[in-house]
C-alpha cells in the first residue's frame, strides 16, 4: 500500500519500492560503503554484494501507523570506522527522503553484513 502525501496541489502516492530505491541510491553515495547486501541469511558466512540494479533487495521499508522505518543492509569498506559510515548513511538517507519525497522518516536502521576491500 503506497504512502499518501498531501500537498497544496493534491495527493501524491509513493510506493515502498520507490522509497527503497531512493534510500539505496542515497546510501551508495556515502564514503566507506562498498555496496548493499541481501536481507536474507548469509551464505557460507559471506554476504552477497548487490549490484546497482538490485538496490531494493538491500532495503526494507516498514510502516506502522504514521511511522516510517527503513532497514538498510550494507557492506562497508575495510579500514573505515563502521560507526561513522553507518551514521553518515543514516543522515544521508533521512535527508534525501525528506527533501526529495517530503517524507518524515522516524528510524533508519543499519545492519552491517560484511566488510570488504574497496576496489
Amino acid at each position: 500500500m503506497p504512502i499518501e502525501l498531501t500537498t497544496e496541489y493534491g495527493k501524491v502516492y509513493v510506493t515502498n519500492e520507490v522509497i527503497a530505491t531512493l534510500a539505496g541510491s542515497a546510501a551508495l553515495e556515502c564514503y566507506g560503503l562498498v555496496g548493499m547486501a541481501t536481507r536474507k541469511q548469509l551464505k557460507d558466512g559471506i554476504a552477497e554484494l548487490l549490484g546497482r540494479d538490485n538496490l531494493t533487495r538491500g532495503v526494507e521499508v516498514r510502516r506502522q501507523d504514521d511511522r516510517v522505518e527503513i532497514d538498510l543492509y550494507i557492506i562497508v569498506s575495510y579500514g573505515t570506522k563502521i560507526s561513522v559510515v553507518a551514521g553518515n548513511v543514516q543522515t544521508k538517507v533521512k535527508y534525501i527522503l525528506n527533501e526529495v519525497v517530503g517524507l518524515h522518516v522516524d528510524e533508519v536502521n543499519i545492519f552491517v553484513q560484511g566488510v570488504r576491500v574497496a576496489k
